[in-house]
């Protein structure tokens, strides 16, 4: 049994899946990965399940209905991992633009103290390979505006590369998390911060994908956008006590 469980949404990935799965497997550390599929027309979790009897018991997969948001996945996936007995939650693209030998970085991270630690693109300069540069800059301000609304510090905050010590996700009411594009992302990390945790980010390298397409959408920036002030103006009518 791992202590340490990677969580990796789906949606029609046939062309990275395979390749994320053997090279998570490979690490020095032995994590276990839960796949979430939002019903993949392409196959995605047919090929997870194929997989499933090789790595024995270490390979995990959750089938949802439709298409139902990146927020909504990540959410199921932590309850499931939270009714086992995983220490270290992590969040993980299966595109290779996280780049899998940082799982081990942002673990370390944790056991030296951080309760959530964040894969940052923005924390040393601009470390993004093969994005246009407007995705570039839309990302960097975004990531300025976050901060400038919530007076938070983070410098990645639409980051989806994050490892949670599980204390974190049994304070966090995910119920309330109400965000199911990246600006899940921002909500749960500026949660994190209401509630005391000590967030660290880790420096990494971001390249975007070779392999199949990008799930941003007109719809998911929106509601990024309009969403921050929304989840501060909502913040000032909560209270964030710890058990």
């Amino acid at each position: 049994m791992s202590d340490s469980i990677v969580i990796i949404p789906t949606y029609n990935e046939k062309e990275n899946i395979e390749r994320i799965i053997r090279k998570v497997f490979s690490l020095s550390f032995p994590y276990h990965i839960l796949v979430i599929d939002d019903g993949s027309p392409d196959g995605t979790a047919d090929i997870v399940r194929g997989l499933q009897a090789a790595f024995n018991g270490s390979l995990h997969l959750e089938e949802r209905r439709g298409k139902l948001g990146l927020g909504t996945a990540y959410i199921h996936g932590f309850n499931w991992c939270l009714e086992r007995d995983y220490l270290y939650i992590f969040e993980m693209d299966a595109d290779f633009s996280h780049n899998p030998d940082d799982l081990i970085r942002l673990r370390q991270a944790c056991i030296e103290g951080a309760d959530l630690a964040i894969g940052s693109r923005y924390i040393k300069g601009v470390n993004v390979v093969n994005w246009p540069m407007k995705r570039v800059l839309i990302s960097y301000f975004a990531s300025g505006y976050v901060r400038l609304i919530t007076g938070t510090d983070i410098r990645d905050a639409t980051a989806g590369f994050v490892c949670y010590k599980r204390k974190v996700l049994e304070t966090i009411p995910l119920d309330k998390i109400k965000f199911v594009g990246y600006a899940f992302q921002i909500e749960m990390k500026f949660t994190t911060l209401k509630y005391g945790f000590k967030v660290v980010e880790v420096p990494i390298i971001f390249t975007d994908r070779t392999e199949g397409t990008s799930k941003m959408s007109t719809k998911i920036f929106r509601e990024a956008f309009f969403g921050v002030i929304q989840m501060k103006v909502n913040s000032w009518f909560r209270k964030y006590n710890r058990p």
